[in-house]
């Protein structure tokens, strides 16, 4: 292991340092709930950029729900994993099954967290899609498909830590770009790579929205 970041704050405004030069494409900073927001708010304010969110869900297995075999985003994006399903001996069906539970919870979140805001327009403009950290990749993708519908000029993915083997297989797929702090060979958990590494609630998953909006530079 290189380095553990202390918390959410600090992995943000390192990984906003790696991001600076693309200042001057003005992008636009979306960010995954819950994790993602903490670190992509810091990202927006070092560079005086909008900040949103875009919600995606993973999606576990039935007895399994931590393993990941694929994730869903808003707008109905969808990715499902092929060797989960074949390890776990599930079907397409079965997946499908699962991301309509998980779309009520989507949903939900999205009126919470968004009420009436829609996404902001990104057509031609550069994304960043921003979350706490690259495992597997499930919910990234799914994240991705979702912004690509939007038709922004450039995808990057941002997060301060990546799983190497990960991270170039969605540069090769799924995004323009990936961008980290660090992309160890071997990632294991991403909460190993933080010092404090606390659950984010929705209550400062608002917070931070709110505070982003209140600066003119920061709204989209």
């Amino acid at each position: 292991m290189k380095m553990r970041f202390r918390d959410r704050g600090e992995a943000g405004r390192m990984l906003a340092e790696r991001l600076k030069d693309m200042r001057g494409e003005s992008p636009v900073v979306l960010a995954l709930p819950r994790g993602g927001v903490p670190v992509g708010y810091e990202v927006a304010r070092a560079l005086g950029v909008p900040l949103e969110v875009l919600v995606a869900r993973k999606l576990g297995v039935p007895w399994h729900p931590e393993l990941g075999m694929g994730a869903i985003a808003e707008g109905g994006a969808l990715y499902v994993n092929p060797e989960v399903l074949a390890y776990a001996d599930l079907t397409n069906e079965d997946a499908l099954t699962v991301a309509q539970q998980e779309s009520r919870e989507l949903a939900r979140r999205v009126r919470l967290y968004r009420g009436e805001r829609p996404l902001p327009d990104v057509r031609g403009r550069t994304v960043l899609l921003v979350d706490d950290g690259l495992a597997t990749g499930g919910t990234a993708r799914a994240a991705a498909r979702a912004v690509r519908v939007l038709g922004p000029r450039r995808l990057v993915l941002a997060v301060p830590v990546a799983a190497a083997e990960t991270a170039e297989a969605l540069r090769r797929e799924e995004v323009d770009e990936v961008v980290a702090v660090q992309e160890p060979d071997r990632l294991g958990a991403v909460g190993v790579w933080y010092e404090d590494f606390y659950q984010v609630d929705d209550e400062e998953v608002l917070a931070l929205l709110a505070q982003a909006h209140h600066h003119p530079e920061a709204s989209p």
